[in-house]
């Protein structure tokens, strides 16, 4: 187990050096230059140089990337082009708003999913597997930002019984915090709740049709154990789609959070392109990255826990 960890994490490390890269070049691939954005309306060329020297964006690229890392090692991330406050208190007020959306939908979305999943793998042929893969079509067809203004212009504008858009923190006010979560969480946990809904389905349709299962059954075994150990061996796959789907969730969140007026995460990257804040946009998209790298190494190890062959075989390697 402690070789299998040690692989992953060597991975993800390399991954996360192979992504700065990346985000480092994409940032600067952006049309537009932040210095002459920065000097006004009518920039004199004394005044763009000057930005440039500020801001180090007169450095070669090399010299611009082995900066950025050594401080971002430091825990230094920048200084934020428009407004000159450091980019990590500005992630650090913008991150707990993100975070809370993006784990009350992923919340949504496993229970949501699941328990459709088990109901229609159990019922398969009924209605109610009818019912569970129409709600899981529904969930891929529908975009994001069309089901957040259906449900502004029902909820909202027709029936008055949740605020259109805004944000209150859970500490000042937890009831005002509920309602303006309360569509937000659905509309980037439908998607969610859709996929794993289908992928349960698959997993547990295959497990209980497997011959230890026939087996448990001819011996009487009741059928929640059967249910039981099937679920178990199907969760394999829908660890590893929960975690692929993190993904999803952040470029979600992104579009969710600019419907719903949320200042969150995905908000401030938005506004960090259009005014070309670089050390915003690769503070936030470096934190983002890292996010979904450490959220997919606890993965791997969740999926050798699952299935004990795979951090034998890891090992092997």
């Amino acid at each position: 187990m402690i070789w299998f960890l040690l692989r992953r994490t060597g991975t993800a490390l390399v991954t996360l050096f192979l992504a700065s890269i990346a985000v480092f070049l994409g940032v600067r691939a952006l049309p537009g230059d932040p210095a002459t954005v920065l000097a006004g309306e009518s920039p004199t060329p004394e005044a763009v140089a000057a930005i440039k020297q500020q801001f180090g964006l007169d450095q070669p690229l090399p010299v611009q990337y082995v900066h950025y890392v050594t401080q971002a090692l430091q825990g230094n991330l920048g200084v934020s082009t428009q407004d000159k406050a450091p980019v990590t208190h500005i992630l650090a007020e913008r991150i707990p708003v993100t975070l809370e959306l993006t784990v009350l939908a992923m919340l949504v979305g496993i229970v949501v999913g699941m328990l459709a999943g088990i109901v229609a793998a159990v019922r398969r042929g009924t209605a109610l597997d009818y019912a569970a893969n129409a709600f899981g079509l529904f969930g891929l067809s529908i975009p994001h930002f069309w089901l957040g203004l259906l449900g502004i212009v029902v909820f909202s504008v027709h029936w008055h019984v949740l605020p259109a858009s805004g944000f209150v923190g859970f500490a000042d006010d937890p009831a005002g915090n509920v309602q303006r979560m309360v569509m937000p969480v659905l509309v980037l946990g439908l998607g969610l709740a859709a996929v794993i809904m289908r992928q349960t389905r698959s997993s547990l349709l295959g497990q209980l049709s497997a011959d230890y299962v026939r087996t448990a059954r001819s011996k009487g075994v009741s059928g929640t154990r059967q249910l039981g150990h099937a679920l178990r061996n199907s969760l394999t796959t829908v660890t590893t789609v929960v975690g692929l789907q993190l993904a999803g969730l952040i470029s979600g969140a992104v579009i969710t959070e600019q419907i719903f007026v949320i200042p969150g995460f995905g908000k401030l990257i938005v506004d960090g392109v259009s005014s070309r804040n670089y050390p915003v946009i690769q503070g936030a998209v470096l934190v983002a990255v890292t996010g979904y790298v450490v959220v997919n190494l606890l993965v791997d190890v969740a999926y050798a826990y699952l299935d004990p062959r795979l951090r034998t075989a890891g090992a092997a390697e």
